[in-house]
């Protein structure tokens, strides 16, 4: 997992509420088992033509989406069904963050999982980044995952992260790799308890 401390990059704005798993990346992707071009699947049904081209007017398709880290989103951000695939289908595009009001509990475990930082912020707070992003469409704002602080023009705030998610993405480890972290501690603990 790739570690994040912070961030400063341009938000692409997605006013969408309900925002669901199998709109992020569809079932019909989920074959897939490793992380390899899930990025070109994001939101694939909202991006692409039956076709296969580009829907010009979808915010990922235009040209000020390129290289944008952080994507703003309506309420409920990746409520339905469990799927990995969509944290991966969305740092495979390039997001390491998602704003939003509230997350489904188990994409935001996914996502954290993954290396992708849910943010949560209030309704005010919701509502002037949508007004940002529309108004100056190349501002930026800055995440210190550190402090917890999401910085925007106008104004800052502290976002909230449970300590062991927090130290695992500073750490850029999983719970696997947090646990062998201690690997000294748990071989010292097995042989003065093998006898």
């Amino acid at each position: 997992m790739a570690q994040f401390t912070s961030l400063t990059s341009r938000l692409i704005s997605l006013p969408v509420n309900d925002i669901d798993t199998d709109q992020i990346i569809p079932a019909r992707f989920l074959k897939a088992t490793d992380k390899n071009g899930m990025g070109d699947n994001l939101f694939a049904d909202w991006r692409y033509n039956a076709d296969g081209s580009p829907k010009p007017e979808f915010a990922l398709n235009k040209p000020e989406a390129a290289g944008a880290q952080i994507l703003l989103a309506g309420d409920n951000f990746g409520c339905g069904s469990s799927r990995e695939h969509a944290p991966w289908a969305l740092t495979g595009f390039g997001f390491r963050a998602v704003i939003s009001t509230s997350f489904a509990d188990i994409f935001r475990n996914n996502a954290l999982k993954n290396g992708l930082l849910p943010i949560i912020v209030d309704e005010a707070t919701h509502q002037t980044l949508f007004d940002l992003a529309e108004e100056v469409p190349n501002a930026t704002l800055t995440v210190d995952l550190v402090s917890q602080t999401l910085s925007y023009p106008g104004g800052s705030l502290t976002f909230p992260i449970d300590p062991f998610n927090k130290a695992c993405l500073l750490n850029g480890v999983d719970e696997l790799g947090y646990i062998l972290g201690f690997e000294e501690q748990i071989t010292t603990f097995e042989m003065m308890n093998a006898k």
